[in-house]
């Protein structure tokens, strides 16, 4: 069965007990089955801008993004024009409420039906299992005829070009009890060469962004983590990334960044493979941080513990412009 990947962004929507679901229709993935209002996230795009776009296409309401949720991937099994298709997702989950617009379903979309769902009325619907785990209900398998959708109506999409890559990692904030923090340096030949980086990468097809991040510390930096809580998910877009390719790519990159504490440090040793994008890792104290040379999803994490300004407005789920005086 082939392999596929995307990254949606979906809000979770509450009044009161009830919270706000949408039903896939006969043309789309999910035919009969109940979700979270969401979808795809367009190359290039931000979460937060997506789920904002794909909550009006799908509900006819408009939204404020409050919070940060949670983010989690799956695989379902699903039909295109070249046969099966084992698609896996990774869903980026905000809290959001609603600002205007009139409650109504997605004109000839992926969704025929919009509803304020009751707890009651969630027993009797058939759940994607994201939106079950979310909601604290049992994951159950999706029904076979309803996992696979038709050709007709998925159809292969647009040509993808081949310069265009669209990537999901995940990266932990590591500390120890001592409140040093676990960097690792970008390899030459790797965007970001030379620079401090966050332990982490990208996931594999089928594999959740917390089990990634263990590995991945553990791969760069021979570090055993616990990760402690979902901090921040924030982008990148560079048409003309230059990497290991040795030409110019139209990159988009989604990071979750999660809070990892590391209970009982050792020396920091990458253990990864020869010719891998780490050529180093260490403990920095935090004054020595501000000294370094860093990527901007470093920079992203330590705003993200830090209270913000006096005054200064922060949208949940993107970066702050600054670094805190006590970083620098």
């Amino acid at each position: 069965m082939r392999r596929r990947r995307r990254i949606g962004a979906y809000g979770l929507c509450r009044d009161g007990q009830r919270v706000l679901l949408v039903r896939g229709s006969a043309t789309s993935g999910s035919a009969r089955i109940w979700q979270l209002p969401g979808g795809g996230v367009a190359h290039g795009e931000h979460p937060a801008t997506a789920v904002r776009r794909e909550f009006a296409e799908e509900t006819g309401l408009s939204i404020e993004v409050t919070g940060l949720r949670a983010v989690l991937a799956d695989v379902v099994r699903l039909v295109d024009a070249d046969g099966k298709v084992a698609e896996h997702t990774d869903r980026i989950v905000y809290d959001v409420v609603p600002t205007g617009g009139r409650l109504r379903a997605e004109p000839d979309g992926g969704g025929d039906e919009v509803a304020w769902v009751t707890p009651d009325d969630l027993a009797g619907l058939t759940l994607m299992p994201f939106t079950a785990d979310l909601l604290g209900l049992p994951v159950e398998p999706l029904p076979e005829d309803a996992r696979l959708a038709p050709e007709e109506a998925r159809g292969a999409g647009p040509a993808v070009p081949v310069d265009r890559h669209q990537r999901f990692a995940a990266y932990g904030l590591a500390t120890d009890p001592a409140g040093r923090i676990l960097l690792t340096r970008i390899a030459a030949g790797f965007p970001g060469a030379g620079r401090w980086h966050l332990p982490g990468g990208g996931t594999d097809h089928g594999e959740q962004p917390v089990s990634a991040l263990l590995r991945e510390l553990v791969e760069e930096t021979g570090q055993l983590g616990r990760v402690t809580g979902l901090l921040h998910v924030s982008h990148r877009h560079n048409t003309a990334e230059f990497g290991p390719e040795g030409r110019p790519l139209d990159w988009h990159g989604v990071r979750a960044i999660y809070r990892v504490e590391v209970d009982a440090p050792t020396e920091a040793t990458v253990t990864e493979a020869a010719g891998g994008s780490t050529e180093i890792a260490g403990w920095f104290r935090p004054a020595e941080v501000g000294r370094l040379a860093r990527t901007e999803v470093v920079d992203a994490a330590l705003a993200a513990i830090q209270p913000t300004r006096s005054g200064e407005e922060v949208r949940p789920g993107e970066p702050r412009k600054f670094l805190p005086k006590r970083w620098l």
